[in-house]
């Protein structure tokens, strides 16, 4: 008699299988606890706002960075940012994450794609290896290190005696001194600036926040440097380039130091130094009517020194190889055969050669960095983890599809399969369901967004999914139907001879009164086209992929301006000032500042934060709570649903028709769920796009452009948004869509498709005409993958 035989338990190691979680309570998470397979691929899907990237990013992942961090010493980790633990109670085999999510690179005027990859730094050493004629070390070559010499006494100890002796050292760098490295410079327009018929005391500066009654006006009276009653037209030649020019210089004023600066070294450095997208509003518009940004004349652009473009390789300096399409440039390091610097060309072969695998080779090495969408900045940053040898590693994701034309999103499929193979667990944040099905697990958030979701509705297989009855269960096979009829169009916008970037002198006839879609695949010359030629301004509403920015002050309602109804009708209710409705301002609790909560700092630990306990966290002085308007007080009003207050202010005493307005555009745009008051950092990516498009809606124009509305939204939200764009086309607006999604393709009136492919290969348009059309020719890839969508 044989004995069957056993199989040897599995090591105790090998256990270790799952990551597991068990009641998590970040943001709206409710309990939520789940097991994720390891060295697999886990999508987590749901609505915009149903904490996938609370459970994903803000859990999982910032616990993994939280651990790593402590292994350091409290030395190194005073230089890091300092995490809390995140509210759950278990957190259980976790390995070392990974996060590549989609915050825009760093629009640093001197933060190029080069720059922010390493690619330079390696190009840099070539050319002071092999470029002729031989100008220097590396720092020749950099665009942000300036030539600099000195010479001087210096002492030294020596023997025991003291010596002095003369020393002088020199640097060469590559910056070019006239543009500072930028590659721009400006001219101001000193009419902008102020209105030489005023005196200072007048108001004659116009420069916003620069007003008499606070600081400027104690440095400019007490400068000494010219009479603040005078009008600046009556002003000496002297005392003009003193008020203009002058460089910054130590006063005494009331025998207190400050330091005076002419208003134009103080705007450029406050102001124009700075990347426009990230300035206020109002400030943004002062530097759009005051500079003219052109080409700097001495290095053509290039952002280097006569001498770094003078240095050669094979007849090409280094501006060139930065100012090449990376696909060519990977072609012509491939030629280069250097036994002398071999590392060096391998690794800048396979950094160049990443650019191009991930679909990013019609980019140059010199394209400023805060020009990339964010679909392209999260590729970006993904090229450093794709020839890494680590494995066992979490990779978090936060959806890599945006920005991806349907034929791209196959590629970015087969890098996360990659990843995945080589032994790493890849969490994925996603809405399309050609990653979805990839997925070897998913777990499906909701039901809803914001306190209607933060459940786990499901956790299984694809196939799983689509037999559930979740909203991405339902929603997992939805096509969009080509529309029957398309409409008319009114009229028609003429683009002519379009040359941004990579357009081919494109000459194309926008129609107007219809839904028209652009699309192409991603670095086709979309948003070139469009924001190139229909520049935001008179009646053009442009809604860019910029990312809304605010603090935990901002919310909703300071963001839309729904504040300023709502604080005003507080005021003229109790007859007080308006100013005491804001936590912001006058009205704020004195114990927090208006912050709701008291933080501390612990140093290279996590701060600590405690609900305020004069003002209960709702952030403003008790005197101000006890004034109420139709029954309410200011902060209950905050804390309302969009839907709520949107009844709260339609009818009745409480009526305030500017705020019902701005109530009604966000309810439109599907955030009738969001409390008013609510900190926009605690917002979705999802929620924050429609957030700024319900902004946008408010302004005066005739004519919309969108950029990639649909970035971040769940199958279920595109429906919604579809029927939004409807909405603002039959009220007679003419909307411009740059866009990815079929869904919203197969919705159009009409399309123009850009191609056939990327960068140098791309830039001309392919095709004009209605969705039926294109895919019933599918002469290009667009039509193909529209056709195949709508099972044509």
């Amino acid at each position: 008699m044989t004995t069957a035989k056993r199989k040897p338990a599995p090591h105790v190691a090998d256990t270790h299988e799952k990551i597991r979680v068990h009641g998590a309570r970040e943001n709206n998470l409710a309990d939520v606890s789940i097991e994720i397979p390891k060295r697999r691929l886990t999508v987590f899907t749901g609505v915009s706002g149903s904490g996938k990237s609370s459970l994903v990013f803000a859990t999982i992942a910032a616990e993994s960075q939280r651990l790593i961090n402590e292994t350091y010493s409290a030395f190194v980790q005073g230089f890091m940012p300092t995490l809390a633990r995140p509210d759950v109670d278990v957190l259980d085999g976790l390995t070392t994450a990974i996060i590549v999510d989609q915050q825009r690179l760093g629009a640093d005027p001197r933060s190029t794609v080069g720059t922010a990859t390493d690619a330079n730094a390696l190009l840099r050493i070539l050319f002071s290896r092999l470029g002729k004629p031989h100008i220097g070390s590396p720092k020749a070559f950099s665009f942000n290190v300036a030539s600099i010499s000195g010479a001087g006494a210096v002492t030294v100890e020596r023997a025991g005696r003291t010596v002095k002796e003369r020393r002088s050292f020199s640097i060469t760098g590559g910056m070019c001194l006239r543009c500072e490295g930028r590659g721009s410079v400006n001219d101001i327009d000193l009419t902008q600036i102020y209105d030489e018929n005023k005196s200072l005391n007048e108001g004659a500066i116009t420069i916003p926040g620069y007003s008499m009654e606070g600081w400027y006006g104690r440095i400019f009276r007490g400068s000494g440097f010219f009479d603040p009653d005078k009008p600046i037209k009556k002003y000496t030649k002297k005392q003009l380039d003193d008020l203009l020019y002058k460089e910054p210089t130590k006063i005494k004023v009331d025998g207190i130091n400050l330091t005076y600066s002419g208003l134009v070294p103080s705007i450029q450095k406050s102001m124009l130094s700075k990347d426009i997208d990230s300035l206020q509003p109002h400030i943004r518009a002062f530097v759009e009517r005051v500079a003219t940004f052109t080409t700097c004349p001495d290095c053509d652009g290039t952002r280097l020194t006569a001498e770094a473009r003078s240095s050669k390789i094979d007849g090409i300096s280094i501006a060139d190889a930065c100012a090449m399409q990376i696909s060519d440039l990977a072609e012509w390091v491939k030629g280069l055969d250097e036994p002398t610097v071999a590392p060096l060309l391998t690794s800048l072969r396979d950094t160049l050669d990443s650019f191009v695998e991930i679909g990013l080779g019609y980019l140059s090495l010199d394209r400023p960095s805060g020009t990339l969408s964010g679909g392209e900045a999260q590729r970006t940053k993904m090229i450093r983890h794709l020839g890494s040898s680590l494995t066992d590693v979490t990779y978090v994701f936060d959806e890599p599809t945006i920005g991806l034309h349907p034929h791209d999103i196959q590629r970015m499929n087969d890098l996360l399969l990659r990843l995945r193979d080589k032994g790493n667990t890849v969490l994925v944040v996603e809405h399309k369901p050609e990653t979805i099905a990839i997925a070897d697990h998913v777990v499906d958030l909701g039901p809803g967004a914001g306190t209607a979701g933060g459940r786990v509705c499901f956790e299984g297989t694809v196939d799983g999914l689509r037999r559930s009855k979740t909203v991405t269960g339902r929603h997992f096979d939805d096509r969009a139907k080509l529309k029957d009829t398309v409409r008319t169009p009114s009229g028609k916008l003429e683009i002519r001879g379009a040359t941004t970037h990579n357009l081919r002198d494109v000459d194309v006839d926008v129609p107007l009164g219809v839904l028209c879609v652009v699309t192409g695949v991603a670095g086709s010359g979309k948003s070139s086209l469009v924001h190139g030629s229909i520049p935001a301004g008179e009646g053009v509403v442009s809604v860019d992929q910029a990312p809304i920015r605010g603090s935990r002050r901002s919310n909703p309602a300071t963001y839309t301006g729904l504040l300023e109804p709502i604080r005003k009708a507080f005021a003229k209710a109790n007859g007080v000032k308006p100013a005491l409705f804001s936590a912001n301002s006058e009205g704020a609790c004195p114990t927090c500042n208006g912050a709701g909560v008291i933080y501390t700092d612990l140093a290279m630990m996590a701060g600590a934060s405690t609900t305020c306990e004069d003002c209960e966290g709702k952030r403003f002085q008790a005197a101000v709570l006890e004034y109420r308007f139709g029954g309410r007080d200011i902060s209950e009003v905050l804390a309302m649903p969009v839907t709520e207050a949107a009844e709260f202010f339609g009818a009745g005493e409480s009526r305030v028709p500017a705020a019902h307005a701005i109530l009604d555009r966000l309810a439109d745009v599907g955030l009738g769920y969001l409390s008013l008051g609510q900190p926009l950092t605690t917002l979705s990516g999802g929620e924050r796009q429609r957030l700024k498009l319900a902004t946008h809606m408010g302004t005066k124009g005739g004519i919309y452009v969108l950029d990639e509305p649909t970035a971040g939204l769940h199958l279920a939200d595109v429906e919604q948004l579809l029927g939004l764009l409807d909405r603002l086309v039959d009220s007679g607006k003419s909307v411009i869509v740059v866009e990815h999604h079929q869904a919203v393709m197969a919705h159009a009136d009409w399309i123009i498709d850009l191609g056939p492919g990327a960068g140098h290969d791309g830039g001309r348009i392919v095709f004009e005409g209605t969705p039926a059309d294109l895919v019933a020719e599918r002469s290009t890839l667009t039509g193909e993958h529209l056709a195949a969508y709508v099972g044509a």
